[in-house]
């Protein structure tokens, strides 16, 4: 979905790689994580990572294939799938859909895995599902929250799309913000797609569009806008800007005095890593609609669990977050074994089978499942408020939500 600006040194990469005391690098930018146990006759099952350890979403990428260790770690010691261990095999796509394509192929002709998860940005997920599922016959999820439309046989997605995003969190911000809505956004297909559908939710819920303007990925430079919120006297702000530009706008609309005049800021993907890029004060108040928070450790017990046991493995600085796919990653691979458990096989036709309507009872956030024949995931999703540097939850859905694509 998002791009973003934090750069990973090769050298700081390899400092900070949570899991490189225990893989075996297999080549540039491939490592193996090898279980302790086999199953002589069959073999073990190879799982695939495809994401992003170094380049700008380096932060994100690392952190899920942190996640993907936990839970392999976790289906190893308790018996493996199928009476099999599971072998992890990772690759960099280095934030470069050129590097990820060569990657990813070497995932599918040289180490037959039987699923791929991975990718984080749309143009990511865009440039490897062909090597995966139509030249490699692999079964591939893409954990990310991004813009929806994705609608090919065997991929499966399971972070949120639009309606999940907007249609309870648009009318909390009308109801607490305002009517009058200005949608500012990057200049690619996430932002664009996101603010259509968010453009009709607020429409048909009394709300106004007063403008929607796209810019340039790197500028940061926002007065022209921030003049044209204050002057429109604009309620809400609902942002679909990224890194590097989030935060120069962020604070120069603080600095204009939106939020202090009244002006309510909301970002669907603004997550416990994103609010250290500003100042507290600068988005105090600031909204956001995710599938999970780190506060919600604190009333659930799941969620206390994965959080902790994610900490405790991996105290550096890849979190565990919504907005990283971390969630999403966790999803995927829980319903993944679900799947698999169904389908008493790993042949893709089989497990697709079952995967298209596979469930967990437990998860971050709360329980998940597939829509059937829709190919993405039902979840329970969260509006939280910025207050003093932290999200506090003021709303939740009232089950499971659809997400209403394909």
């Amino acid at each position: 979905m998002i791009n973003a600006s934090r750069q990973l040194s090769r050298r700081r990469f390899l400092g900070n790689f949570a899991f490189a005391s225990a893989a075996i690098a297999a080549g540039p930018g491939s490592w193996i994580i090898r279980p302790d146990w086999a199953n002589a006759a069959e073999g073990p099952i190879r799982l695939g990572i495809a994401t992003d350890l170094t380049g700008s979403l380096g932060f994100a990428g690392n952190t899920d294939a942190n996640v993907a260790r936990m839970l392999v770690k976790e289906i190893n010691d308790s018996g493996g799938l199928l009476g099999r261990p599971i072998e992890l095999l990772i690759e960099d796509t280095a934030s470069d859909e050129s590097v990820a394509v060569g990657n990813v192929r070497k995932l599918i002709q040289r180490d037959k895995v039987d699923l791929v998860i991975g990718g984080i940005s749309s143009s990511m997920r865009n440039a490897i599902k062909d090597v995966i599922i139509s030249r490699g016959k692999t079964l591939y999820i893409y954990p990310e929250g991004y813009e929806g439309k994705e609608c090919t046989p065997y991929l499966f997605c399971t972070g949120p799309v639009p309606a999940q995003n907007c249609d309870q969190f648009i009318p909390w911000l009308i109801k607490n913000g305002g009517k009058r809505f200005a949608l500012p956004g990057s200049n690619y297909v996430w932002p664009q797609t996101i603010n259509a559908y968010a453009r009709k939710v607020i429409e048909s819920s009394g709300g106004e569009v007063v403008f929607e303007e796209y810019y340039p990925l790197d500028q940061i430079d926002f007065s022209s806008t921030v003049s044209r919120i204050i002057s429109n006297k604009v309620d809400v702000v609902f942002n679909a800007i990224v890194p590097p530009g989030v935060s120069p706008f962020f604070k120069q609309l603080y600095q204009a005095g939106f939020s202090k005049n009244g002006g309510r800021l909301g970002c669907v993907y603004y997550d416990e890593n994103f609010l250290e890029m500003n100042q507290a004060q600068e988005i105090e108040g600031l909204a956001s609609s995710l599938d999970y928070y780190k506060v919600l450790a604190a009333e659930d017990p799941v969620s206390a669990r994965i959080q902790s046991a994610y900490d405790k493995q991996f105290p550096a600085k890849f979190r565990f977050s919504a907005g990283s796919a971390a969630t999403g990653t966790y999803r995927g691979l829980k319903l993944w074994e679900a799947a698999v458990k169904e389908a008493g096989t790993i042949d893709r036709d089989a497990v697709a089978a079952a995967l298209d309507h596979a469930k967990i009872a437990e998860g971050p956030g709360g329980p998940a499942e597939m829509a059937p024949g829709k190919r993405h995931c039902r979840m329970n999703m969260y509006i939280g408020v910025a207050k003093g540097g932290q999200y506090e939850i003021v709303a939740r859905s009232a089950g499971l939500v659809d997400p209403k694509e394909c």
